[in-house]
């Protein structure tokens, strides 16, 4: 198995800087629309043969050096008792939304081989099949809280932020009731044999340094301890550049960086102790290939320093995204960091 992303995560020497993209399984390729035109998005992500040929299609396209499993971050929630339902103009939505105590007593705890056994034979599958690192993950429990509050995605996550500064209490009692789920979602998940799990703070970014501290963090900090695992942890809180050494205090053995900040700057203000991810604006992906090249090497210039380099981008590769630009971003990260070892 070629182990470059493994070997970086641990801040290891390498060959060459290794890539995956976020959300590389997905809209922008013609053979996941295909497969995704005969089934909706939940039963994709339920049926784990689906799920591991989609997860194994950027591999095999755009020669990355990991695969993420192919699953969506509101898979525990509706496991915890939620009603859940992906909308194409929409997106998520949740029923019933958390604003109560009779709702946060409501949720269960998640059991991992009855709730969803698709996930871990979905691994099993794919473990059979790959020869680059596989990648487990799940949102982290600020995330999962603000679409379990709001019903959906918000622009100002009023509900959210009432429940945190009305009903503290309450808002703590939730959380904890996530990072239990959080924690057995993703040790069911390295149980099965991921060899890296990354922890997707979305909405991390629309809180204050003070409020990070104190609603978001203790949390991925309790999960990271908790799963006590040897295999690397990714923690990437979007929009979140301002308070990178709070993120760094989480464990998490590597830091994703969106697109807000130049890596060279996250680098130094990081320090030693933890590798980096990213981070590439997903929309240099419709530029030309020479822009690529320009924006590519600019970044793994500015990661020289770090203690150990992930090439990604900075969110989440979006649908209208030209693969060819896809495939030479990936080439043009292999080429160039090769070169210059």
């Amino acid at each position: 198995m070629n182990n470059t992303f493994i070997q970086a995560c641990r801040g290891q020497k390498t060959d060459y800087t290794p890539v995956w993209l976020m959300r590389q399984a997905g809209r922008y390729l013609p053979e996941y629309r295909k497969i995704r035109g005969k089934v909706d998005f939940l039963t994709l992500c339920k049926t784990p043969e689906l799920a591991a040929e989609v997860t194994m299609q950027p591999v095999d396209i755009l020669k990355v050096d990991a695969a993420i499993l192919f699953s969506d971050i509101l898979i525990p929630v509706e496991a915890m008792g939620m009603k859940l339902e992906f909308s194409e103009a929409k997106g998520p939505i949740i029923y019933s939304p958390v604003r109560d105590s009779v709702a946060v007593d409501r949720l269960r705890r998640l059991d991992p081989k009855a709730d969803v056994p698709f996930v871990v034979d979905a691994i099993k599958l794919l473990l059979k099949q790959l020869d680059v690192p596989l990648i487990g993950f799940s949102g982290a429990p600020f995330t999962l809280a603000t679409y379990m509050i709001e019903g959906g995605s918000s622009k100002n996550f009023v509900n959210s932020k009432s429940m945190m500064y009305q009903n503290p209490g309450l808002f703590h009692k939730l959380m904890e009731k996530l990072t239990l789920t959080v924690t057995d979602y993703l040790r069911a998940q390295i149980d099965a044999g991921v060899h890296a799990v990354q922890i997707f703070d979305s909405w991390a970014g629309v809180l204050s340094p003070y409020d990070f501290r104190t609603y978001a963090l203790p949390y991925v900090k309790q999960i990271i301890a908790g799963l006590a695992t040897k295999i690397p942890v990714i923690y990437f809180p979007l929009n979140t550049s301002a308070m990178l050494p709070l993120a760094k205090e989480s464990g998490a053995d590597v830091i994703g960086l969106d697109w807000r900040i130049e890596i060279a700057q996250a680098v130094e203000t990081l320090g030693h102790g933890v590798a980096v991810q990213g981070n590439l604006d997903p929309t240099i992906l419709f530029g030309s290939k020479e822009i690529i090249r320009e924006r590519v090497t600019n970044i793994l210039q500015g990661a020289v320093n770090a203690q150990g380099h992930i090439f990604n981008l900075g969110h989440g590769i979006l649908p209208e995204t030209p693969v060819d630009n896809a495939v030479a971003m990936v080439a043009a990260v292999h080429e160039m960091s090769l070169k210059n070892r």
